[in-house]
């Protein structure tokens, strides 16, 4: 086989790879937010999740997309989803090493440092492998945060039952089940950002609220409850719906279609109506927006996160194509313009993996730490802006290394392409991120500047640090902030990657602030001003042997 794959020029299988042994960067980011007593256990996850038996599970979950069971043989209204054999295996293995629920314990309170790195660098290695499946993860970790925030008996069942190892993917009551999972219902057909919008509404009954209305996208449909934002009279207001009603009948929820969508094509997303759906309030009449604002944080957290995972993984395929395939008398890595461009995919995708992983550390010192918690607050939907956009262009490119193999389906390259967009778009696009940084500022602008300052002060004396700090303010401080706000996120987004790159004393940490603080980056991969000795130190980080 070897000997015919030489013949014809063709690389070996991409199978049964150490996604965590062979990624300097993740192991650097994990020792550096803390979380160097995991190595070992990430280790063996990151060679059970790179063996070739997960890549054929995400391979058949995609190329056998779900299917909405709307009625059941007698002409009853079921609502379920129907999905391959290995989504479930997928869910299972991720729900098995508590991928859903390590950052919390079973009372709702925040796990101790450092589980959200820890988390955050299993979630970056599943990413590399199958997306699809993580966004009942991403629902079921983030709706927590809303439940965690309420006073209430069920609510604090339900994350006792979220909080294990148990997926059942069974469609019963919640209350007959070990593990739950959870999924989200925001956005509506007139108005996806507007969120004090929504139209559906939710009129109080003896035991709870009464939900009727739309939602245009709901994600993880086949979820054991959802949290759903609706109007109520004193104003929105979070409703926890169950898929049973208390008395065991299936509840008012009634799946319209599943989306046919550019990615994710291995889970669900749904349309769905409630028909005077049973639920709980998740906090008070006018408080829903507030109320489920940490569970889009987390949400957008795990975006930033599995974007970085997907330009890995794309850099690894690239990586070892060009090792392998010959042209003009030498393999492709050999040569000097695509090692440029391989140097430049390996430098975005080291400063990716570093913002997102001391972002995460932000997240584990924030109940201790008030300034972590305003830099996680105010740097989520910077970090989900810097690398939510930087991943489709990083696929597209890696996908172009590997010329027409890599658009053909064969390969995971075209699903990962696919994959890609979404991040930058599910909760909240580009302009909804920079305006929710502005918010921030406004309400608390004197600590906004306090962490551009401290960031520039960590950056230290790297090329460019005081300049792209003085643009930050400059975009937040002015008349024109609004019209302004992606010049400062976008510079604020550089500043905070420089800092944890020093932070995580990354050899590639001055190489990056010389070229996107101090220089002017190219439009396209390979045109960074890189000398020689930092091409190759560059890819002997991204190519082990």
């Amino acid at each position: 086989m070897m000997a015919e794959q030489e013949r014809h020029n063709q690389p070996p299988s991409f199978a049964d790879i150490d996604l965590y042994d062979t990624d300097r960067a993740l192991k650097d980011a994990v020792v550096a937010n803390g979380a160097v007593d995991e190595a070992r256990l990430l280790g063996a996850f990151g060679r059970r999740w790179g063996a070739g038996e997960m890549a054929e599970h995400a391979r058949l979950a995609n190329e056998n997309t779900p299917r909405l069971q709307a009625f059941d043989a007698r002409g009853e209204r079921r609502d379920t989803v129907e999905f391959h054999p290995s989504y479930h295996h997928l869910l299972k293995e991720s729900v098995g090493v508590s991928l859903h629920c390590s950052t919390w314990t079973p009372d709702g309170a925040r796990a101790d440092a450092p589980s959200e790195v820890a988390r955050a660098a299993r979630f970056y290695m599943v990413a590399q492998v199958e997306n699809g499946h993580l966004a009942t993860i991403i629902t079921t970790r983030a709706a927590v945060a809303p439940l965690a925030a309420t006073a209430s008996p069920i609510a604090a069942e339900m994350i006792r039952k979220v909080v294990n190892r148990h997926y059942d993917p069974s469609f019963r009551p919640w209350e007959e089940k070990f593990g739950l999972t959870l999924g989200m219902g925001v956005t509506e057909r007139q108005g996806g950002t507007d969120v004090r919008s929504v139209a559906t509404t939710a009129a109080p009954t003896a035991d709870g609220y009464a939900v009727s209305g739309h939602k245009w996208f709901m994600s993880a449909p086949m979820s054991d409850g959802f949290v759903v934002l609706a109007q109520a009279a004193g104003g929105p207001v979070a409703v926890l719906v169950p898929r049973f009603r208390p008395d065991g009948v299936i509840n008012g929820l009634e799946l319209r279609r599943l989306k046919s969508t550019l990615g994710g094509r291995s889970a669900a997303t749904a349309e769905v109506a409630f028909r005077d759906a049973f639920g709980w309030a998740l906090g008070a009449e006018g408080e829903g927006v507030r109320t489920i604002m940490e569970m889009i944080q987390l949400s957008r957290a795990d975006c930033a996160v599995s974007s970085a995972g997907l330009m890995r993984a794309a850099l690894a395929h690239a990586v070892h194509h060009t090792r392998h395939r010959g042209v003009f008398g030498r393999r492709l890595h050999e040569q000097p313009l695509m090692r440029a461009v391989l140097a430049d995919l390996a430098l975005e995708t080291e400063a990716a993996v570093a913002l997102v992983f001391r972002l995460a550390r932000s997240f584990d010192l924030a109940s201790a730490d008030p300034a972590e918690r305003l830099r996680a607050r105010l740097l989520t939907p910077v970090a989900k802006f810097r690398v939510a956009k930087t991943a489709p262009a990083l696929v597209a490119e890696a996908m172009e290394c590997l010329g027409g193999n890599g658009f053909v389906e064969d390969g995971p390259l075209p699903r990962l392409y696919r994959e890609a967009p979404v991040n930058a778009i599910w909760e909240g696009a580009g302009n909804v991120l920079c305006l929710d940084v502005l918010r921030t500022l406004g309400r608390h602008r004197d600590a906004v500047m306090a962490v551009v300052d401290a960031l520039a002060g960590e950056v230290g004396d790297l090329p460019g640090a005081a300049a792209t700090a003085a643009a930050v303010r400059a975009a937040f401080d002015g008349p024109e902030r609004e019209r302004l706000a992606r010049i400062g996120v976008e510079r604020l987004a550089l500043l905070a990657t420089a800092a944890a790159l020093r932070d995580s004393a990354s050899p590639v940490a001055e190489i990056f602030a010389r070229l996107r603080l101090a220089g002017a980056a190219g439009a396209t991969a390979g045109t960074s001003d890189l000398s020689a000795p930092e091409i190759d130190r560059l890819l002997a980080r991204a190519m082990p042997a």
